[in-house]
């Protein structure tokens, strides 16, 4: 069966056809139906050089040997329990190493579920109402973080889909990033108010966008002296560009931090931690409630164990992913463009400089992005399907895949 066939089918019984908006591609998606290292086979007969990476988590590449031959082993034992697992101390201590400002962690089944989480225990530990995010900084899909952009620090937030109350969504402000001034101005004047500011230190749902230099210093030394929370939402960035994510890469300690997508290996996961103080107010040790069957999933826990293992065992990966995107980069030079890039993460943004917040990033072209995807496509080079959407390389992708890439980026822009 094609994948148009598949997709008449969906539409029928799952709405809109696909189980993630994003997926949701023109005229039909294409349906994979295995994926091998850096490439994707589709049920059309096609093979795919993979530069999404399931939106973030495919840091080795598809059905990765080692990640693999621990879920098999898993599997043998059983994969639910209902009770602490071995493998979650395994993991928590590896994590808590990579990261300083890490001194507990709770696993959680989605990085969705881990911002939501953390905002719940910044509330609570504070005993404030409010949160701060960053226009265009994506938290997943839960109400307090699903607002649209306002025009400034001292707009209230407004749903960005139905079904969610305005009165809930008005305790969460907005402000651009890369704007220490909007910052201030808004801690000056509500500080009393407000419990954390939640943000991507790397806008990904959008980007890459980068920080101005000095910026998130900045954000530590103003969040600090108003008493406010920082969270680094590293769903996207934790483990991606490097051990330890962007609180390493750039040298800022917060106070919480959320991760995802890359700890779970490819499979399910999500963790939040911070500073003991805060985290020993989360049940049962303390008054804010979390919990959920799927906390801890063992395998989940072992994928993620594999993975880090593997990561800590080629520490030059990351200089080699970097490299490749480089490679990328110089094919785009001639090009009337912006590339972005940070360590494996990149983008090319139809305007003629790179953005800095979110939104001079939906001043892109998006029609000249979207003939551009098409183009990529048939050349046989999976993008994320949006202007909007961070691209991903892995350790799978060869020599020989950055020049297919680095080629089609020269001859399809």
């Amino acid at each position: 069966m094609k994948s148009s066939e598949y997709y008449n089918i969906a539409k029928e019984i799952i709405p809109g056809g696909v189980s993630s908006p994003v997926r949701a591609i023109q005229p039909y998606p294409f349906y994979v139906t295995a994926g091998h290292g850096s490439r994707l086979h589709t049920a059309d007969g096609t093979d795919l050089v993979d530069c999404c990476g399931a939106y973030g988590p495919m840091i080795l590449g598809h059905s990765h040997p080692a990640i693999r031959e621990a879920i098999t082993k898993q599997l043998a034992d059983g994969w639910l329990y209902g009770t602490p697992t071995p493998a979650e101390i395994t993991l928590a201590k590896q994590v808590t190493r990579d990261h300083p400002s890490m001194n507990m962690i709770r696993f959680v089944s989605s990085g969705s579920e881990a911002t939501m989480a953390a905002l719940r225990l910044a509330r609570g530990f504070t005993g404030r109402p409010d949160i701060i995010k960053i226009e265009g900084g994506f938290h997943g899909a839960h109400d307090a973080v699903l607002v649209q952009a306002g025009s400034g620090c001292t707009t209230l937030g407004q749903p960005d889909s139905a079904g969610i109350p305005t009165d809930l969504v008005k305790h969460t402000r907005q402000i651009p990033y890369n704007d220490i001034e909007s910052l201030t101005t808004l801690l000056d004047r509500d500080a009393s108010s407000i419990a954390a500011l939640i943000m991507e230190p790397v806008l990904g749902n959008i980007g890459p966008i980068l920080p101005d230099p000095g910026y998130l210093a900045e954000v530590r030394r103003v969040t600090s002296e108003h008493e406010v929370l920082l969270i680094f939402d590293e769903v996207i960035t934790g483990y991606r560009l490097g051990i330890g994510g962007a609180q390493q890469y750039f040298g800022i300690k917060p106070d919480l931090t959320t991760l995802g997508k890359i700890l779970g290996g490819g499979l399910p996961i999500g963790a939040f931690g911070g500073r003991k103080d805060i985290m020993s107010m989360i049940a049962p040790s303390g008054p804010v409630y979390q919990a959920g069957t799927f906390s801890g999933n063992p395998l989940s826990l072992t994928a993620g164990i594999a993975t880090l293992n593997w990561i800590h065992d080629h520490p030059g990966m990351y200089s080699d992913l970097e490299s490749n995107a480089a490679t990328i980069e110089e094919a785009c030079r001639e090009k009337t463009g912006s590339f972005v890039r940070i360590g494996s993460m990149f983008k090319y943004y139809f305007r003629s400089q790179p953005p800095r917040n979110y939104r001079e990033a939906k001043e892109s072209d998006t029609t000249a992005f979207r003939q551009f995807w098409e183009k990529m496509l048939k050349a046989g080079i999976f993008l994320p399907p949006s202007q909007f959407e961070t691209n991903f390389l892995s350790v799978a992708h060869t020599e020989q895949d950055i020049g297919a890439i680095s080629q089609a980026y020269q001859t399809c822009i």
